[in-house]
């Protein structure tokens, strides 16, 4: 592959570009999904020819602590995969905010270098009614792709958040549904019948709201740069902020991370991967509603 074919500085890819690669040797295809295989639409509906599966808990997290893996850990689940030093890894999210967290937890680790995000991800790729196989979970040759110096540059915790609630340089984003921000909910109704997900209901004291969704064109792509810029503006947010995005797992903090960052060239934008999920449970931590 040509290094022409994708730019780094934004790294994402249309599902037209993929249906013309899936025979490149050099591209790697994985649906990242929010439920466990048996679950997935990857197994019930068919998926992309010639791709992978990873449940995201599984591909992101640490085998038992709600950590992150370190590079040789990635590495090896990478290498699983048939990633290699020279692949094009292909995120595909279902649904999108999947694949960019997925990406972003790839910065962390110091492999980033080779993935790229579909945009629109599955969804899209159904509404343009491209093709879906149903075969089982290809098995595929180990890659080579070997660790590389981590980063936690775009990560803060909570401690940091907590010390920086009076600091008027700090802009905190709350990503989530009118709903969640609100105080009516701990999750979005659209996505789980259950309210679950933090002991108490709020936001972080202070924090702008910007629904993710509002990032998105109808089809679920990723607006135009600009008018990505647009959004983050409508909020009052600008470029240089020192911007913090969080919803309830982190996954929609991700997506505007990824839209900022990677797609509008925003500098220092983190993510405050606890989220709610963590803040609206720990003892004496401040809420707003």
């Amino acid at each position: 592959m040509q290094d022409s074919d994708v730019h780094e500085a934004r790294p994402i890819v249309t599902v037209e570009w993929l249906a013309g690669h899936l025979e490149d040797p050099e591209v790697v295809v994985l649906e990242v999904s929010s439920t466990e295989l048996a679950e997935s639409r990857y197994a019930r509906a068919g998926h992309i020819p010639g791709a992978s599966f990873a449940w995201w808990k599984d591909l992101c997290w640490h085998e038992s602590d709600r950590e992150f893996p370190t590079p040789e850990v990635m590495a090896a689940r990478l290498r699983a995969l048939g990633v290699s030093e020279g692949s094009r890894l292909v995120l595909v999210g279902d649904p999108i905010q999947f694949a960019t967290y997925a990406f972003w937890v790839l910065t962390l680790t110091g492999l980033d270098h080779g993935a790229v995000v579909l945009d629109g991800g599955r969804r899209l790729w159904e509404q343009r009614g491209l093709p879906l196989v149903e075969d089982p979970v290809p098995t595929v040759a180990p890659g080579d792709i070997q660790p590389r110096a981590a980063s936690d540059t775009s990560r803060v915790g909570r401690d940091d958040v907590l010390a920086h609630l009076q600091d008027p340089a700090r802009v905190l984003l709350d990503m989530r549904t009118d709903e969640e921000y609100s105080g009516e909910r701990v999750s979005p109704r659209s996505m789980m019948a259950t309210d679950h997900g933090a002991e108490r209901k709020g936001r972080i004291p202070g924090a702008r709201h910007l629904y993710f969704e509002r990032l998105l064109a109808d089809d679920g792509a990723f607006l135009p740069s600009s008018a990505i810029s647009a959004q983050f503006a409508s909020v009052g947010v600008s470029p240089g902020d020192d911007l913090v995005a969080y919803c309830r797992l982190s996954h929609r903090a991700t997506l505007g991370w990824f839209a900022a960052t990677r797609l509008a060239g925003w500098p220092g934008v983190r993510v405050y991967d606890g989220s709610w999920t963590e803040w609206g449970s720990i003892v004496g931590f401040p809420i707003e509603r």
